[in-house]
């Protein structure tokens, strides 16, 4: 891949669910390295465009790159649908996603839900495995709960075994949806420390998230949505500290405190 090729790359995309069109034509490029942040009231998109790039939704209009490759693409419109299910299998493995409600396996230790896709999936050897895994964890400050369920956990541990289980994967990008909200403000910061280490490592990430905070500290590029449009873009001091928009001012000052 050349250097100057976007990881990700979202081109005029389309997205409704029946007569609602929730996304309208919306462009969004991450290069290696970049954090991108996607913010906005709730019902602007931010999580349907996550999921379009995933290919967890199927959008019926514009285009989706991965490291320059385009999504294939069969039918048109409502009817539109990936072609290639081997296409969609190594771009959803490379594009790990880290979900609002942690999404892991009850009957299955911390270990094991971060094992389970790379060994199952990418079928990698899992004594391999096991020793990444645990690094992982390590990674994410929960080494010691190898062997406890997820019950066996607070909200905070478990979003950071999420976290690491998505790790696991080597992807080349990561994708949260809103990976705070579920979470009380103390277990909240666990998860923003862990986010804004991989900030720091450099890696690619698009984060959809009501934390201003946190996008304002680990963002490259901010993106606010409205109504299924891009209305205000730019670097998180632009969007923060001199807003253009009304609509995002008054965002804003609806969810940063005084």
């Amino acid at each position: 891949m050349n250097t100057n090729t976007p990881v990700i790359e979202i081109s005029n995309l389309h997205k409704a669910y029946g007569a609602l069109e929730v996304i309208k034509g919306v462009s969004i490029t991450a290069h290696r390295g970049d954090v991108v942040s996607l913010i906005g009231s709730s019902g602007s998109g931010k999580s349907t465009i996550l999921r379009c790039a995933n290919l967890l939704e199927d959008s019926q209009q514009g285009d989706i790159l991965f490291k320059g490759e385009p999504v294939r693409w069969a039918g048109t419109g409502a009817a539109r649908r990936p072609a290639d299910a081997s296409q969609v299998l190594r771009i959803r493995t490379n594009l790990a996603m880290v979900f609002q409600q942690f999404n892991l396996w009850a009957h299955l230790t911390v270990l094991q839900n971060v094992m389970e896709a790379p060994v199952t999936v990418l079928r990698r050897p899992r004594a391999e495995v096991e020793k990444a895994a645990r690094a992982y964890l390590d990674k994410v400050g929960i080494g010691d709960k190898c062997e406890a369920y997820p019950a066996q956990l607070s909200g905070g541990q478990q979003q950071r075994a999420a976290i690491a289980r998505a790790l696991a994967m080597e992807p080349e990008a990561l994708l949260f949806d809103e990976p705070t909200s579920a979470l009380d403000p103390e277990l909240e910061q666990e998860v923003i420390r862990v986010i804004k280490a991989l900030a720091a490592e450099g890696r690619t990430m698009m984060i959809v998230t009501h934390d201003m905070k946190m996008a304002r500290d680990v963002s490259d590029h901010v993106i606010f949505l409205h109504q299924g449009l891009i209305e205000e873009q730019g670097e998180p001091e632009a969007v923060f500290g001199a807003p253009r928009s009304d609509r995002l001012r008054q965002f804003l000052s609806s969810t940063i405190p005084d």
